[in-house]
């Protein structure tokens, strides 16, 4: 899906005006080339800087792969900060449903940046697809929860139920955590493979027993009666957080640093509108996912958002979150999810804190 305009907000022009001019920041590069598509570069030498940025060394054209969740991206495509920060390049936005679908478009070159989650990652990581991760979007915490039918007393009632899932999701790896937490062997479960929206059809025509979904269809199901039994921050006590995280492609990561560099620049200042005005953020988010301000605030309120000048610190990119990526894919073939891990250093390798020290500096 291509990039689609949905009225703004009239209040946010002026919360963002300033904050788009520095989006562009390192936007300098002398790079040219072929883009990853084939299409050539805009020329260092005769590129034009107009409005909010340079895009000298960009690519003509970006392909982003976007998922319907309320975090910091949903605000950079609303309102096209990177198109302002890159204004001779074209950013082509493609809606996904889940990040083993954007590890797909990832190995078919359809796509140079993307969000996915930290257990899709981990496998895509361990299956050598040839991308980087480069920004964590969010914690997910209260955002992803197995939420199911009242009448269902606790996870070890869910022997012989019906259970939907997007395969290879964050919130697949945390239902497989959650069922080995409380004993549970996920054999005697009927786990169904579903996108998010199929889900919320699914529940309401009342073909499943319960789900291990996001938000917004984890709050339409709820919002329906749904009970939750354990979300993804009770998970992340017990040693198994998941992150939404931006991923790009080792090419596009090697020829164009400072497009990358625009590009988390964006983001930090998303995530900084939604620390300092979250209102405002929330009409954005309501805006992109059609539904109301108050849904907006409380959805983005169940995730916990970083700034790049936190990123880069040994948590995060600095090292954690490597070692995280490599007991997820430790868990994934101990379910039998994936037939190999690669050595630590490839999860090492595969993080990427340039673009995020870049967006703090």
């Amino acid at each position: 899906m291509n990039h689609h305009r949905i009225r703004r907000p009239a209040l946010v022009a002026v919360v963002l005006a300033a904050a788009i001019s520095l989006v562009a920041v390192g936007c300098g590069s002398s790079d040219s080339g072929s883009s990853p598509d084939g299409d050539p570069t805009t020329t260092a030498a005769g590129s034009k800087a107009t409005g909010a940025g340079d895009s000298a060394g960009a690519p003509k054209k970006i392909r982003i792969a976007y998922q319907a969740i309320p975090n910091g991206d949903l605000i950079v495509k609303q309102q096209e900060l990177l198109e302002k920060a890159l204004p001779d390049t074209e950013i082509d936005w493609q809606l996904f449903d889940s990040g083993g679908s954007v590890n797909e478009a990832i190995v078919a070159g359809d796509i140079d940046l993307g969000l996915a989650g930290s257990s899709p990652v981990s496998r895509g990581i361990s299956n050598e697809i040839p991308y980087q991760v480069v920004w964590i979007h969010d914690v997910i915490g209260d955002a992803e929860a197995l939420v199911v039918n009242e009448d269902i007393g606790g996870i070890e009632d869910l022997e012989g139920k019906t259970i939907a899932t997007p395969f290879a999701s964050t919130a697949h790896f945390s239902l497989l955590a959650a069922l080995n937490d409380a004993g549970v062997d996920p054999s005697t479960v009927d786990i169904i493979d579903s996108e998010p929206d199929e889900i919320f059809a699914a529940w309401g025509q009342g073909d499943i027993d319960g789900a291990y979904v996001w938000n917004p269809n984890l709050a339409k199901i709820i919002d329906d009666g749904g009970k939750v039994l354990i979300t993804s921050a009770d998970l992340a006590e017990k040693g198994k957080t998941t992150y939404d995280l931006g991923v790009a492609s080792n090419e596009f990561a090697e020829k164009y640093p400072a497009a990358l560099a625009a590009w988390a620049k964006a983001q930090d200042q998303a995530i900084s509108l939604i620390e300092e005005e979250p209102e405002t953020a929330a009409e954005i988010v309501a805006a992109e996912l059609e539904i109301t301000p108050e849904e907006a605030a409380a959805q983005i309120g169940d995730l916990i958002f970083v700034r790049a000048t936190d990123q880069v610190g040994d948590e995060y990119l600095g090292g954690g979150l490597a070692e995280n990526l490599f007991a997820a894919a430790q868990f994934n073939k101990e379910q039998g999810e994936i037939e190999d891990v690669l050595d630590e250093s490839a999860y090492q390798d595969a993080v990427n804190a340039a673009p995020a020290e870049s967006a703090g500096g």
